[in-house]
């Protein structure tokens, strides 16, 4: 019977740290095309559709390379050769749909349509670039910070 227990309790323990693993989850890639990686902890992986994508990521597209990442709110950002981004924070209530977006365009391009944290609280959206930063109200947009 010990044993029966230690192992629900190992089952429970190892099923709670999944649960925190997902809910630091931003989102996902849905498109990627060329050369495309994410940074995450020091490491640099391939981007490929299916790849998760959590709030500090950098991602990162080659001269030939572009990528759709869908957010968990549905917020589509769409960045395009040789971009660079950093999102720098995110977080969302799926029930209340409040949360907070940050995220730099360091080079680049990238496309924006917000999704329900912008239509819930715009002011917990901001998307920055060299030179500016943009509070978004609920619309779509494009950076281009350049190079």
């Amino acid at each position: 019977m010990k044993l029966g227990t230690l192992a629900l309790w190992a089952l429970g323990l190892a099923m709670s740290q999944a649960l925190v693993w997902a809910a630091d989850e931003a989102g996902m890639v849905k498109t990627s095309k060329g050369q495309v990686s994410v940074e995450r902890a020091g490491q640099k992986l391939p981007a490929t559709v299916g790849s998760r994508i959590f709030a500090s990521d950098r991602v990162v597209t080659g001269a030939d390379g572009s990528v759709g990442i869908t957010l968990r709110d549905n917020t589509i950002l769409s960045a395009g050769p040789n971009s660079t981004v950093d999102l720098n924070k995110f977080a969302f209530n799926s029930t209340t749909h409040a949360g907070a977006i940050d995220a730099t365009l360091k080079r680049g391009t990238l496309s924006v349509v917000s999704g329900k944290i912008a239509k819930a609280t715009p002011e917990a959206v901001s998307f920055s670039a060299p030179g500016m930063t943009l509070g978004v109200r609920g619309t779509s947009f494009v950076i281009d910070a350049g190079q």
